[in-house]
């Protein structure tokens, strides 16, 4: 009873307001599977591309030749396989598009599509989400360290600040429930000291401070007031977390702050970070050069990547075969999966698997175009991935993923919580954690 029967695309909106795809995936016994794809507004290169309609209409952002790919190609495709089969549906779906990219069905079609499936399986078999994916990938299920969005800066927040992610980590919290609480804090202090000195412009599009800083420290500075503000030791149960993503600073080694309007080259943006990172508690950092910077990435790798978690996103687009390279490299020591990044489950899977068999931390990540969907909290979750990166904590979108953490706490019980384990390997976890962890 858990063969396809149907599958359905529509057009749905994102918390941009752009157009995007939800799919429903019908089985058999009469179950439907549903997702929605998320969009992303700084993009790796080598990541599945969405397909738009273009022209005048919607921006160009319609999806109707997306949601053609669903109902032409797609679904006739996947009528009648068995949707407990995740691998032999996306080898269907991978199968009708020879592109790299999918860019002939488009990665928002597939993507919806290869979750729906997933969302049907386990709603066939009873199960919740998380449950179906520890038992279909063998996995042993826990809830997810949060990553959480302070400040919001580059293609987030137009650019005001050059540094895309100011971000809190509590892996000090003994429950999720703690850390919302903590966050709550942090985030409503760093609030009241923006708006006492002017430097509050609203918020960005992951739900963050949208700043009015004089300079990237400047964000830095005012992140760290903020977590004493709430009451907390820097650094002691609270740590700061960076996403640079360094390719939207520049090119071929070359990198433009243009919030400060000075250039610099792989070597002084390595060592700028580097004080940064003697100067304040930061533990992690993602895409600290340009994904067209391979040298650099290594160099900063073997600079800080003893004690400092080294994260590729656009640097390893959600791609297994990027991280086995990276790692022989000695290039990242972590990797941020993106389902529609890599454009379908399996995929995301495989770059998971890829990275925890390096010995390497794995983030799974929302987009800056959200939903109301919630399969990444179930995807982190059951897949035991340790980081889970949605945004800040407020907009609906993002807080609907943290809530359903929430809700799966209570499910799993005590104990589920991974509290500071994924961050065992950097100074945090050296220092705090004191050998509990290995």
């Amino acid at each position: 009873m858990s063969r396809i029967t149907a599958v359905q695309g529509r057009r749905v909106w994102d918390s941009r307001g752009n157009p995007t795809i939800e799919v429903d995936v019908t089985l058999e016994s009469g179950v439907i599977g549903r997702a929605i794809a998320p969009a992303g507004a700084s993009r790796g290169t080598r990541e599945a591309i969405d397909l738009r309609d273009g022209g005048k209409a919607l921006r160009g952002m319609g999806v109707a030749r997306a949601l053609d790919s669903v109902a032409t190609k797609i679904a006739p495709a996947l009528v009648g396989l068995e949707a407990t089969d995740q691998a032999g549906v996306d080898a269907a779906i991978l199968a009708l598009d020879s592109s790299p990219l999918k860019e002939s069905l488009g990665g928002n079609a597939t993507v919806a599509t290869s979750l729906a499936v997933l969302h049907a399986a386990a709603n066939n078999a009873g199960l919740p989400l998380w449950r179906h994916v520890a038992q279909h990938y063998d996995t042993s299920p826990s809830l997810p360290l949060p990553e959480i969005q302070i400040f919001g800066g580059g293609a987030h927040a137009g650019r005001r600040v050059d540094i895309q992610d100011f971000m809190i980590m509590v892996p000090g919290a003994s429950s999720f429930d703690e850390v919302m609480e903590v966050t709550n804090e942090v985030y409503f202090a760093a609030g009241d000291i923006m708006a006492s000195k002017g430097k509050a412009a609203g918020v960005a599009d992951e739900g963050g401070w949208w700043p009015m800083f004089d300079s990237n420290e400047e964000a830095l500075e005012t992140l760290v007031k903020a977590i004493e503000k709430a009451g907390e030791k820097p650094g002691n149960r609270v740590i700061i977390s960076l996403d640079v993503a360094a390719s939207e600073l520049g090119q071929d080694g070359q990198y433009r702050l243009a919030l400060e309007d000075r250039s610099m080259d792989s070597g002084q943006l390595i060592d700028m970070l580097g004080r940064w990172m003697d100067s304040y508690p930061i533990a992690s950092i993602e895409d600290p050069v340009g994904e067209d910077d391979p040298e650099g990435m290594v160099e900063f790798t073997r600079r800080f990547g003893d004690h400092v978690q080294i994260i590729g996103d656009d640097y390893l687009v959600t791609n297994a075969k990027l991280v086995a390279e990276a790692e022989a490299a000695g290039a990242c020591n972590a990797v941020l999966v993106k389902v529609n990044q890599a454009g379908t489950v399996t995929e995301s899977v495989d770059t998971f698997k890829a990275a925890r068999a390096a010995g390497w931390g794995a983030i799974v990540s929302a987009r800056s175009g959200e939903t109301e969907d919630v399969s990444i909290s179930h995807l982190s979750t059951g897949l035991g991935g340790g980081q889970l990166k949605v945004g800040s904590f407020t907009r609906s979108e993002r807080m609907v993923k943290w809530n359903e953490c929430l809700r799966i706490q209570d499910e799993l019980g005590a104990g589920s919580y991974v509290a500071g384990a994924p961050l065992a390997k950097t100074w945090w976890g050296k220092n705090k954690l004191k050998g509990s962890v290995a």
